[in-house]
């Protein structure tokens, strides 16, 4: 019986708005018109609509520098005119009536009907509905792909492997902190250092690396990796496995009975990894090794990246085993 209810009322508004125009006796008296407040309605929403066509722009080439605050400006301007915009419709253009009874019960045919006829010239105050009408379809399209952009982002129609990226590529030279070339004579035993690649931003994930030399007898990289430290100089990627932390202390051994080996520590929860052994997680809630740089050096004697990393930068994420780390062109 409800459902027959709201069919009923439904199927009443329906055939109240398309009664014609003139037909009945108005209910809600005709407004004065604005064509001002139209014309900023439209902006408004053309407005929100463009800053809704920038978060989707920006997620989805995803080369911006600054580009989180990129998407929160966008995104937030988006929503703030689309909210501008209906204040200024309630206020400036919708027709408001004060009644001084109850509204009767949406039973009789001819009620709907009044109700429908209530909402339609509540719009008597527009001189331009089609206009009005597609600036509206605009906002509200360009804000609904805006919201499911992000889930568009997992793929196939933006690149899924975002995350995967890094700047690093065969003959890039590693930089210190002070941007100065990095020599394999700079580096000394047990000392913790770190490094950017050369032309490359410096807040991409990816970007920076710890480097530390140790004794070359001292390593245990696994076999496809024995050329990948030079003069036992080594280079891994700065960001733990676990959260995203910067791997900050370097723990060397002062009392080989219960530091028996030098490693690397996050300091937020403290991740230890071993540098002899290819970044391995010693300690800690982290669940990958330490990604690896493989490191050469020039004939000037400065180190130099010999590939990309040995897995994905950062913490982990789902599918993070599904693709490698890869050279971002952009």
């Amino acid at each position: 019986m409800r459902r027959l209810r709201v069919f009923s009322f439904v199927f009443g508004a329906l055939a109240g708005a398309v009664t014609g125009k003139g037909r009945r006796k108005r209910i809600v008296a005709e407004g004065s018109t604005s064509p001002g407040a139209e014309l900023a309605l439209v902006g408004l929403l053309l407005l929100s609509a463009i800053f809704s066509v920038g978060f989707v722009v920006v997620l989805a080439t995803g080369s911006w520098p600054m580009r989180t605050q990129y998407e929160g400006i966008a995104l937030g301007g988006s929503l703030l005119l689309m909210g501008l915009a209906l204040v200024l419709l309630s206020k400036r253009l919708i027709v408001t009536e004060e009644l001084e009874e109850d509204y009767p019960e949406p039973e009789h045919p001819i009620e709907q009907g009044e109700v429908a006829q209530i909402v339609r010239e509540s719009g008597s105050r527009f001189t331009r509905k089609r206009l009005v009408q597609g600036a509206a379809a605009a906002a509200a399209g360009a804000l609904g792909v805006a919201a499911i952009a992000p889930a568009i982002s997992f793929g196939p129609a933006f690149d899924p492997f975002e995350l995967n990226w890094t700047p690093w590529r065969r003959g890039k030279r590693l930089l210190s902190e002070d941007g100065a070339p990095i020599k394999a004579s700079d580096i000394e035993m047990e000392t913790f250092y770190t490094a950017y690649p050369e032309h490359s931003a410096r807040d991409n994930i990816a970007a920076p690396v710890v480097i530390i030399r140790l004794q070359p007898s001292a390593l245990r990289l696994p076999r496809s990796r024995r050329n990948w430290a030079p003069q036992g100089i080594l280079a891994y990627s700065k960001i733990c496995t676990h959260a995203g932390c910067a791997i900050a202390l370097y723990r060397k051994p002062t009392f080989p009975p219960t530091q028996p080996e030098p490693a690397l520590v996050c300091p937020c929860h403290y991740s230890t990894f071993d540098p002899a052994r290819a970044g391995k997680v010693l300690f800690g809630p982290a669940g990958r090794n330490l990604p690896q740089l493989p490191l050469m050096i020039d004939s000037a004697g400065h180190l130099r990246a010999a590939g990309n990393f040995s897995g994905p930068v950062g913490p982990s994420w789902w599918g993070v085993r599904m693709k490698g780390p890869i050279t971002q062109d952009r």
